[in-house]
């Protein structure tokens, strides 16, 4: 029989164990911590002043981490199905230069690795890839972003959103916080540089998180900002994770600060002292003035206005010059081509730029539908900003350059405008919008199998005419299913050349620079940012595949993991020889098993890993056109389908097998 002081000792003993691996820390200053010892500092990351900068001003593409040096224990086995706890605040301060700059913002991570795989160094918060598939480890992070991006649905420039292993948050909030005394919404502005309170409360025995948020002096309020609930969340967490902080910019400044942090992995963290915090606002020249400094001041606006009025017509008469100029076509213009549209027409045009003619807006400009006189024609503007004379100039070049590419299945440019340092396009309209928009959620009304063969077709030649149609190679860059536009007739054509680079015929490109949309790249990208002609003809690979199944190329809504990359799910599919599963499922019993079965195969081969075993654009319109076309010799198309229907194959079609382990149709190397 064990004895009470045996019990007594026991327990202390477990007390004591567990305990010195708990994690408590208060840091009501940062300006004394340790790199290494306190906190682990990547990258930009660094400490400045009493505060932890995670970026750098001077870099161009610059990036910081900073995480505590001990794991939180988030299981309390690494077989067991519930999650620790913890609880945590900090202040943090965002503060651009420009206030109409891009924002970026930063975000609270939790993650297996200080440096997670494939992380971006100038986008994503550094933390997340552009590679076609989401970030290989667990991580689950709260964003606070001071930016809007449509390519991952933010809502606005100033939200909060909870990202599990992907950049297009699982759900997202306005930034600001419920009054404690009325319940009624406060938003906050994130990027002002006032210092922000936030309290994250992850309760792992229920599977929810907790994000409130506050200006420095409101108590913490009793309803948080963000509330999310779901199992889904244990996916995302491993047994031990880094905890900390994680920030990234390109060229626009934007001071994100930390000033203060508290966590506990055994309670509520413990308060912050904020009374001594300091405070960053950009450089003003206002300051508290002497009744001396008045006096100065009252004389100097007197003497400022008698000034004004003398000077008033020069003035006025130096900006009516100004305008004039803006509006006058310079030397080097002359030579540019398509049509050169004055600002007024355009203006005129969209009704003064109105927000009720917005077609959409992005990293690269705003869109806005018109009528150009004197046809009544609709048309489409996209407005664009530069920041230098030079590089509008070298900008326009390229342009010049694209205005002059002709093809049915291209949206056509037919003109532009230059005021000042801001640049005007002209499109034509493509008045049903967007292919995604007829293929994703609950579209107005489906496309079918029929139109989206035909649309698949259309842009295959589009593509085709852009790699080989031309005295130059046109590389895209940027092929997705929302730069397909459809015109009045439901047929496709490649839009937004914004990301478009030109080279001669056998030229190796040289870019450092990686564009495009996560879900599209190719994955050679990630380690060499040169594209070529088999870098678009893999983006292209996708949209047949997005086409085809009716799915975007990443979707972290499904509970398996393994359906979350589109490209994936399918080729498993056709490891198991239950290809025609992957077909969308409200057009399959429209379409043919053996078209729908080639279409998807087609798609495979487009996404191949290696670049040179990718068909060339050639190919792949000799299998949508071809097919359909009598003219089209049997014996080519046999081929070329008898080839994508071997791929992977171990014997037959629709066998078991790898449709990457060898190439179907002749690549042609890259450009």
């Amino acid at each position: 029989m064990t004895r009470p002081v045996e019990v007594l000792f026991i327990i202390h003993f477990f007390f004591f164990f567990f305990h010195s691996f708990a994690v408590n820390f208060l840091y009501n200053s940062l300006g004394t911590i340790t790199n290494g010892t306190d906190l682990i500092l990547i990258n930009d990351a660094r400490i400045d002043s009493s505060v932890v900068r995670l970026t750098n001003d001077s870099n161009q593409f610059s990036f910081g981490r900073a995480y505590y040096p001990t794991k939180l224990t988030m299981r309390p086995s690494t077989n067991s199905t519930t999650l620790s706890s913890f609880s945590t605040s900090f202040v943090f301060s965002v503060l651009p230069e420009i206030a109409s700059s891009p924002g970026f913002g930063l975000c609270f991570v939790l993650t297996n690795f200080t440096s997670p795989p494939g992380a971006l160094a100038s986008q994503y918060f550094g933390l997340f890839t552009n590679a076609t598939v989401p970030v290989v480890a667990p991580l689950l992070a709260v964003e606070f972003d001071t930016g809007q991006n449509p390519e991952f649905n933010d809502p606005d420039d100033n939200h909060i959103g909870i990202d599990l292993n992907n950049l297009d948050s699982i759900v997202t909030e306005p930034a600001g916080y419920y009054s404690s005394s009325n319940g009624s919404f406060v938003p906050v502005s994130m990027k002002s540089g006032q210092n922000i309170h936030a309290w994250i409360d992850f309760d792992g025995s229920n599977f929810e998180i907790n994000v409130t948020i506050a200006p420095i002096g409101v108590p913490k309020p009793s309803r948080p900002t963000l509330n999310y609930k779901n199992q889904v969340i244990a996916n995302y967490v491993s047994s031990e994770m880094y905890v900390g902080f994680s920030a990234s910019k390109t060229n626009w400044i934007e001071a994100q600060r930390i000033l203060a942090w508290s966590l506990s992995d055994t309670g509520v963290a413990r308060d912050i002292n904020t009374s001594n915090l300091p405070v960053f606002s950009l450089p003003s020249s206002s300051s508290s003035l002497s009744g001396g400094a008045i006096a100065g001041i009252v004389i100097s606006c007197v003497v400022f206005v008698i000034i004004c009025a003398s000077g008033g017509y020069w003035f006025w008469r130096k900006k009516m010059l100004k305008e004039q100029e803006e509006e006058e076509m310079e030397d080097w213009e002359l030579d540019y081509w398509p049509h050169r549209f004055s600002y007024e027409e355009l203006s005129n045009a969209t009704d003064r730029f109105s927000n009720e003619n917005l077609l959409g807006s992005g990293g690269f400009g705003k869109v806005y539908k018109g009528i150009s006189l004197p046809n009544n024609t609709e048309i489409a503007v996209k407005c664009v900003n530069h920041d230098s004379k030079q590089g509008l100039k070298e900008f326009m070049a390229e342009i010049s350059s694209m205005g002059r590419l002709q093809h049915k299945n291209l949206v056509q440019m037919r003109g532009w405008c230059r005021k000042g340092n801001e640049l005007m396009l002209v499109y034509d309209y493509m008045p049903n919008g967007s292919l995604n928009n007829w293929i994703f959620d609950k579209p107005k009304k489906l496309l079918n199998w029929k139109q989206r063969r035909q649309v698949l077709a259309d842009v295959a030649e589009g593509l085709n005419y852009l790699h080989n149609g031309w005295e130059q190679v046109v590389l895209h860059r940027d092929i997705k299913s929302g730069n397909i536009l459809l015109d009045s007739d439901m047929r496709g054509r490649v839009g937004d050349f914004g990301l478009a680079k030109l080279y001669q015929q056998g030229e190796i490109p040289n870019t450092t620079r990686v564009v495009g949309t996560l879900g599209y790249l190719a994955p050679e990208l990630a380690t060499i940012a040169a594209p070529t002609s088999t870098s678009d003809v893999y983006s292209f690979g996708v949209v047949i595949l997005e086409v085809a199944c009716g799915r975007r190329p990443i979707d972290m809504s499904k509970e398996n993991d393994d359906e979350a990359v589109l490209m994936d799910w399918v080729r498993e599919l056709y490891r198991q020889g239950r290809l025609i599963e992957a077909a969308d499922v409200r057009i399959r019993e429209e379409c043919e098993v053996e078209d729908m079965e080639m279409v998807l195969k087609l798609g495979l081969v487009c996404c191949h890993p290696d670049p040179l075993k990718r068909p060339s654009m050639k190919d792949v319109v000799a299998v949508l056109v071809g097919a359909e076309a009598a003219a089209t010799p049997k014996e080519l198309l046999g081929d070329l389908v008898h080839g994508v229907d071997d791929v992977g194959d171990s014997g037959g079609r629709g066998g078991g097998g790898d449709p990457t382990e060898e190439a179907p149709l002749q690549s042609e190397p890259p450009v």
